[in-house]
């Protein structure tokens, strides 16, 4: 079943909903945008967009794929594996390693399925958590030509990067271990869901909690971002994988293909941005958008530098030709 999305379809747009498989052979769910007008007798720039950790493609990438289909793009928006309309079971697993790879998947698609995408342009935008998917992609997939994220956080890092004390790391390792004894007892991993199935009517009415978990709320548990394919998070277990995985490991292998990394002035992940900046090689470029929180980058269309993602992408991609090794032709 095809739920609602977040920002209404342009009329100067088409959406089609497409399936693949991953290298894994589980299924893929996404959504191909392009203009109604768009000569499909000559191959185009194509972007891939990933959702915010927890997201689906109906929420932040529909809002990306919709302005930036107008703008001359084909632009693919995907659920993750074992999220949204993808296949994966148990559902609501998460993984760094399979999240990544439904970047290099998507690009797999727009390179051999869709005939008027040109396979030498694609590049990839990560919002939120997908950034760092994302980037740990391309650094090993040259076909993603050019890379931008917004909001970016690495959940792989969010230990360290919020300061977490090793004894606290090491009680919530012992405590996932144990987890795993009951899920397997149970037949089935914990799942706790993060937002209510049906939304608030308004972030007037959402309860008051610290402020982390308000600024989460006001999108995902009211009208603005709510999704009930995006209500329950992950697995417990599921952050074991991301304690044992570093998606900025081989970042600097991304140059010389550019890194723009786009974050907001009052974003409370502005942190992720900066260090991702720092360990990335040139080309690449850190853009603060001005009175802008995290979500803000999700939907607002006033707070999202559409146009500096239109300029970085049309005049970078296709710079960096893939040549495949002389072993596989």
């Amino acid at each position: 079943m095809t739920y609602g999305y977040i920002a209404k379809l342009n009329e100067n747009v088409t959406r089609e909903h497409v399936r693949f498989d991953n290298r894994y052979g589980i299924a893929i769910a996404a959504d191909l945008y392009r203009a109604k007008d768009l000569d499909e007798t000559t191959a185009h720039p194509a972007l891939v967009v990933g959702a915010p950790y927890g997201g689906v493609k109906e929420q932040g990438p529909c809002v990306y794929a919709n302005e930036l289909a107008q703008r001359g793009f084909v632009v693919l928006t995907f659920d993750q594996a074992y999220m949204g309309e993808s296949g994966g079971e148990p559902r609501n697993v998460s993984s760094p390693e399979l999240f990544a790879e439904s970047f290099s998947a998507s690009v797999d698609y727009l390179g051999v399925r869709v005939p008027y995408v040109d396979r030498e342009r694609i590049g990839a935008i990560g919002i939120c958590g997908s950034g760092g998917f994302c980037l740990s992609a391309a650094s090993v997939d040259p076909r993603i030509k050019a890379v931008a994220t917004a909001a970016m956080y690495d959940i792989t890092g969010a230990r360290t990067m919020f300061g977490m004390p090793a004894e606290v790391i090491e009680q919530q390792k012992r405590e996932l271990a144990e987890k795993r004894w009951t899920d397997f007892e149970n037949g089935q991993p914990e799942l706790i869901a993060n937002y209510p199935e049906t939304p608030f009517a308004s972030a007037d009415d959402l309860p008051e909690t610290d402020p982390l978990t308000n600024e989460w709320n006001r999108f995902y548990a009211t009208p603005r971002g709510h999704h009930p394919n995006a209500c329950n998070g992950f697995t417990t277990t599921s952050m074991l994988a991301m304690m044992q995985f570093s998606a900025l490991q081989y970042i600097e292998e991304i140059s010389p293909r550019p890194v723009l990394l786009i974050t907001g002035d009052k974003a409370h992940s502005r942190a992720f941005s900066e260090k991702a900046y720092a360990l990335a090689a040139e080309p690449k470029e850190l853009y603060v958008v001005e009175d802008a929180e995290h979500i803000d980058l999700y939907d607002r269309t006033d707070r999202i530098p559409f146009d500096k993602l239109e300029g970085f992408f049309k005049e970078n991609l296709g710079k960096h030709a893939f040549t495949p090794s002389p072993c596989a032709a």
